[in-house]
């Protein structure tokens, strides 16, 4: 699961999928625009087949805390 969000990742930012560490921030660390963050979400979404509330968003600011969204969502904790 880490990777394969990792490789997503990697296409909205310069940064490649192996220089992205959990504690890697989306809007201070790789330039995520608002749009380019909820575009990101709904690819996740499909990716792993699961559907985020609007009060999940707002509390990832790292690439850990998504993982961690995601792993609670998926069961994969």
């Amino acid at each position: 699961m880490e990777t394969k969000f990792k490789e997503i990742l990697a296409q909205y930012t310069t940064l490649s999928a192996d220089e992205i560490t959990e504690s890697t921030r989306f809007r201070d660390d790789m330039a995520l625009s608002s749009l380019d963050f909820m575009t990101l979400l709904g690819e996740v979404e499909d990716e792993f087949d699961i559907e985020f509330e609007e009060s999940d968003a707002v509390g990832i600011f790292t690439v850990g805390d998504a993982l961690a969204l995601i792993g609670r969502k998926t069961g994969n904790e």
